[in-house]
């Protein structure tokens, strides 16, 4: 099953995708909310949903044509992870960290699918990071098992982690160069993990800035598998239905490169991820 969120007559709802189409899951049923986190809150049966959509005579849209939302509305929680492939951490002068470089993303920093990055005023150094996002279906019980981990799942999507670098090295704590307003491309779909390999494995990533590939890597490449990284964070916190985890980018980021590669205004960036799905966000220079 494929979901995407997307807007209709100024309204957000809800479409099942298939075959590049979209049905609307409220005009088959009215009662189901227009939010993907309020759905998987509510414990609705989206297979059985997804079901009647399949069958229902409504109206079909081409997903070309939509305007879409950002996929998961106002996450209660996006938990980032830092330098977690092997390739990208040697890029950076580090060795394996010994415990995830985890941080937070604000829901202000989010946004769709063909919707434009914004390259601050304030900086220059305007990066891309190609990323496997988990979206969580479930509540998950603290102290959860690596063994019971992904069963907490409802799916996963693609998500360009934009950094405003020297932000981002301001402060050894890297919250503040991956919270700009426009940065946290997620979508265009989030596909049910039951479609896809546990815990989303031996899956192609790429970026791709105007067309050249920038990385290209394997979601087996990661250091914290999905299921680890869920046990983990359980010691910690609560996940709740619809939070969003970010897993990590590989080599090849703009900053490691010689010279440095930045995003700037005209640009075009693709992360594109095997089975999943092509996000695309052109680049924009902040104009207020």
């Amino acid at each position: 099953m494929k979901l995407t969120t997307f807007i209709q007559n100024g309204t957000q709802r809800i479409g099942l995708v298939e075959d590049a189409q979209v049905i609307d899951l409220q005009a088959v049923d009215a009662s189901v909310p227009g939010s993907i986190r309020a759905v998987l809150e509510a414990g609705i049966d989206l297979a059985a949903l997804a079901a009647k959509a399949r069958s229902a005579q409504v109206e079909r849209l081409p997903l070309a044509s939509l305007e879409l939302a950002t996929l998961i509305p106002e996450p209660g929680k996006i938990v980032c992870l830092g330098l977690n492939y092997f390739d990208h951490a040697k890029e950076g002068g580090r060795e394996k960290p010994d415990y995830p470089w985890f941080f937070f993303r604000g829901k202000s920093s989010m946004m769709a699918h063909g919707k434009p990055g914004i390259v601050p005023k304030v900086s220059d150094r305007f990066d891309y990071e190609a990323e496997l996002a988990v979206v969580i279906g479930r509540k998950v019980p603290r102290h959860v098992s690596q063994a019971q981990a992904l069963q907490y799942v409802f799916g996963y999507t693609c998500f360009n982690d934009m950094s405003v670098r020297d932000y981002q090295k301001r402060t050894p704590q890297w919250t503040i160069g991956k919270n700009f307003d426009a940065t946290g491309a997620l979508g265009p779909v989030l596909v049910s993990a039951d479609e896809l390999p546990e815990g989303a494995t031996s899956l192609r990533i790429q970026s791709r800035l105007n067309g050249t590939v920038m990385q290209d890597a394997n979601t087996s490449d990661m250091i914290w598998s999905v299921a680890e990284t869920i046990a983990l964070l359980s010691d910690c916190m609560t996940l709740e239905p619809g939070d969003v985890i970010a897993m990590g980018t590989p080599a090849g980021v703009g900053q490691a490169r010689t010279p440095p590669v930045w995003m700037k205004a005209g640009d075009v960036i693709e992360i594109e991820i095997e089975r999943i799905g092509l996000l695309v966000n052109p680049i924009e220079a902040e104009v207020a």
